[in-house]
């Protein structure tokens, strides 16, 4: 492959075209609208449950209401709570009232039924509110980390999608209202039943034609295993860095090697699909400077999700690639912004001629004291040992053992 620069370097340029640059399919029609029913009574919420039962697909939405707190030290807090659930089928949305309901616990029949499909736009927030309420979603996509990954971060919001697939504008306009009023107004449930009924439209556009990219997003492909060292960086739940764990285990013994942690990682970009937890392990390969990976990360700069690709041109500049540099030259055509910009920042950082600087090499000396070897000539200088904090030196140490 060769790797020198093009006559007209787009790199170089400054500008980035804003928004997505692709082609959209064409637009669709909604559905007429559907029944709406208010729900705040037991017997409502099992009959409610009874027709959802029917339906393989489920759009949910939640509305919350901000709740302050005085904590021990006199401080306030604010948490999220719970005021209403909105759960939409083909021909019916279902509103039901979170605060007046003090057991919503019957709807985890439907919730908590694998074979449900549960349609959520922006999954965190109502995933950890309902949780609080002891509402467990099994099955669920989250259409806009898919449309994020489709059309870019500035384009993938619910009013954004509903005016590209339909032309249609979306009212937000009660969005920070407050929703413990009660009676609640008619306008108020209205606006609350359309953004579930709206994210069962974009669920059949986006199923016509971007089947693919919602699999990759379907939250069952969240749980496919890796190393067990690798999962925690996964979660986002590990304490220390990852150099730092790679580290602490090489000294207990738990990672035999640099050779085991290769092939570990190797395994995982085999086996994950979701693009999160892919991108993830992308940024472990470069915090670990697994330079040896970047032929298995040169195909991630295609893959479906924007997500992905962007993730894999960062850490191909991280780690130096320059040999994947016209490839990643090619992606300053991608359709999504995020896409550009990354390779327009990794372009800047990757020399087109000149290999990465090799690290220093840490060899332990017979008393205790360390020297670097630097170069090809095997130039050595003493050096003050890192300190204890300088886990990557240490890290470096233990890998070149």
């Amino acid at each position: 492959m060769n790797d020198a620069i093009p006559p007209e370097e787009p790199a170089e340029s400054n500008t980035l075209q804003s928004g997505y640059l692709g082609i959209s399919p064409p637009v669709g029609q909604i559905a007429a609208r559907g029944e709406r029913i208010w729900v705040d009574r037991p017997e409502q919420l099992l009959a409610v449950i009874n027709s959802l039962k029917q339906s393989p697909v489920v759009a949910v939405d939640a509305e919350f209401t901000q709740v302050r707190s005085r904590a021990q030290n006199d401080a306030f807090t604010t948490t999220q709570r719970l005021a209403l659930l909105q759960l939409a089928i083909d021909g019916k949305c279902f509103v039901v009232d979170a605060l007046r309901l003090n057991d919503l616990s019957p709807l985890n029949t439907v919730l908590d039924n694998p074979n449900t499909i549960i349609l959520l736009h922006g999954a965190g927030a109502d995933l950890r509110v309902m949780a609080e309420r002891g509402l467990n979603i099994a099955h669920y996509v989250d259409l806009e980390a898919a449309s994020r990954s489709i059309f870019g971060q500035h384009e993938s919001s619910l009013a954004a999608m509903l005016q590209r697939a339909f032309h249609v504008r979306l009212d937000k306009s009660l969005q920070r209202t407050d929703w413990t009023r009660r009676p609640l107004p008619s306008a108020m449930i209205a606006y609350a039943a359309r953004d579930a009924e709206m994210t069962l439209a974009l669920y059949s556009w986006l199923n016509e034609y971007f089947p693919a990219v919602l699999q990759l997003y379907d939250n069952t492909n969240l749980l496919k295993p890796v190393a067990a060292w690798i999962e925690p960086f996964l979660r986002g739940s590990s304490p220390v860095p990852v150099d730092v764990a790679v580290a602490e285990a090489i000294e207990k013994g738990t990672i035999r090697s640099i050779e085991q942690v290769y092939a570990d990682v190797r395994d995982a970009l085999a086996t994950l699909t979701h693009p999160m937890r892919r991108s993830r392990l992308l940024r472990l390969i470069a915090d670990l400077s697994l330079v040896d990976l970047a032929p298995d990360i040169e195909p991630l700069l295609y893959a479906l999700a924007a997500e992905e690709r962007a993730s894999a041109i960062r850490t191909l500049g991280r780690l130096g690639a320059g040999q994947s540099r016209v490839l990643i030259t090619s992606l300053l055509q991608d359709p999504v912004m995020e896409v550009r910009r990354a390779a327009q920042t990794a372009l800047r950082t990757i020399s087109p001629r000149e290999p990465r600087a090799r690290k220093a090499t840490p060899v332990r000396n017979a008393d205790g004291s360390r020297s670097w070897t630097i170069g090809a000539n095997g130039e050595t200088g003493k050096e003050a040992p890192p300190d204890d904090n300088d886990w990557k030196a240490r890290l470096r140490s233990m890998l070149s053992e």
